[in-house]
């Protein structure tokens, strides 16, 4: 282990110190277009791509070569719903009341880790403790490996409601949490919550618009929210220049959702074709996460796996992500790829390609929902989201063709993010 240890020193090293690295590509997924360059080489030069140059080149003495040419390469994949801090686990409600917050920090640098060498160079963190932010923080100066992370910090709930952070506690340990810790019950109270989000150092904003699965509380769709108090976070949330999101399983939420200004909604399960209408006019993105749907059906099926609150939601709304889904889709509602990674194990987000596809997405359109259009949501479609010249340095290649085999995308071969190579 420790021989492998240096011998990947090294070569980090190596691929740091280079004066530019040449990657020679088989094929290169154009994920703006969908169209398929052959014999391509990228230059790429400090964490930017230099040029795409056709044919295999070589660069100079002391430049990198980095042979793909069995390869098809694309951007770095993005995934706009995860839970990077924990991985749900017949323990995890036991978990709230034995570890510490350096437990949870620890165990966030693994998950972390199994995302980038999955694919994954961008994520938005849809909420945890806020060892999120310090995450994200340690990621960006290099001390730990790990996707560029989004981050909203802690949700914003209402009392009682998915994520309210005191559900299931017995009576002297509920107390009566406010909009620090994310509990919201006015439009002042909303406004608040925003502002310390933003004083915390969060990147977005993420409402749990009705009930959610695995809270433990009755109900897995009731709204949550007024359209006042949601109005009052959107738009002190756009004064921050931050991005909104909403949880929403049930349909009266997310229209209330849709309507105060949220821009993306997550889940989705029980969305109406007026819902469906109300995203397309309004321009709102859905977020489906089938993968997590498919996972906590079958964790239902376990017993001791969620507590009986929990497991009932569980079975029942699973199963209706993915034809919801397809629906969605083939009205035109706006999608953009989420995963809801943490409810199953970090590291396996690219299952919700082929669940996409399934219902008749095609493979370019499930690939461009997680490159080229996450890019334009966050504000960087100058930076991320397609391999050209001038655009930060985030590159995967797998060993087939995507557009034929979307599965392929569960096994990459290479990772490089930010110009540094993380897997080959």
């Amino acid at each position: 282990m420790k021989k492998l240890l240096l011998v990947w020193s090294l070569l980090s090293l190596c691929f740091t110190s280079a004066q530019d690295i040449y990657i020679q590509c088989g094929n290169i997924v154009n994920a703006d277009s969908g169209k398929m360059l052959k014999e391509r080489t990228i230059v790429v030069s400090g964490n930017k791509i230099k040029s795409i140059q056709k044919g295999f080149v070589s660069g100079s003495k002391g430049d990198m070569v980095i042979d793909l040419k069995s390869k098809t390469v694309l951007p770095g994949l993005m995934d706009m719903h995860v839970h990077i801090e924990n991985e749900s686990n017949p323990k995890a409600y036991i978990k709230r009341f034995t570890d510490n917050e350096a437990d949870v920090a620890f165990e966030s640098t693994v998950f972390a880790k199994k995302t980038l060498l999955a694919g994954f160079t961008t994520v938005r963190d849809l909420g945890g403790s806020g060892v999120n932010i310090s995450l994200r923080n340690a990621i960006n100066k290099g001390l730990v490996e790990g996707p560029r992370i989004f981050t909203a910090g802690r949700m914003i709930a209402s009392t009682g409601g998915h994520a309210d952070p005191t559900n299931g506690m017995k009576h002297d340990l509920m107390g009566d949490p406010g909009p620090e810790q994310g509990v919201v019950n006015s439009p002042e109270d909303g406004r608040k919550a925003v502002r310390q989000r933003y004083k915390d150092g969060s990147d977005v904003i993420k409402i749990t618009a009705t009930g959610g699965v695995l809270s433990v509380a009755k109900s897995g769709m009731n709204p949550q929210f007024s359209i006042e108090e949601i109005k009052a976070i959107t738009n002190t949330a756009k004064d921050y220049g931050m991005l909104t999101a909403a949880h929403a399983h049930g349909d009266e939420g997310m229209q209330r959702a849709i309507l105060g200004g949220i821009k993306t909604i997550e889940h989705g399960t029980y969305m109406s074709d007026a819902t469906m209408e109300l995203m397309i006019k309004h321009d709102t993105y859905l977020v489906p996460t089938i993968t997590a749907g498919k996972e906590v059906e079958e964790k239902a099926k376990i017993d001791g796996f969620f507590p009986e609150v929990v497991r009932k939601k569980a079975a029942t709304i699973g199963p209706l992500i993915q034809d919801m889904f397809g629906r969605a889709y083939k009205k035109g509602v706006p999608i953009v790829f989420g995963t809801d990674a943490g409810v199953f194990n970090h590291g396996m987000n690219a299952k919700e390609f082929k669940y996409m596809v399934e219902v008749g997405m095609s493979e370019f359109e499930a690939i461009k929902s997680a490159t080229v259009t996450p890019a334009m949501l966050l504000g960087l479609s100058d930076q991320l989201g397609q391999i050209k010249e001038g655009f930060i340095a985030d590159i995967i290649a797998v060993d087939e063709n995507p557009l034929d085999n979307i599965s392929i995308l569960e096994n990459v071969s290479f990772v490089m993010k930010n110009g540094v190579v993380y897997k080959q």
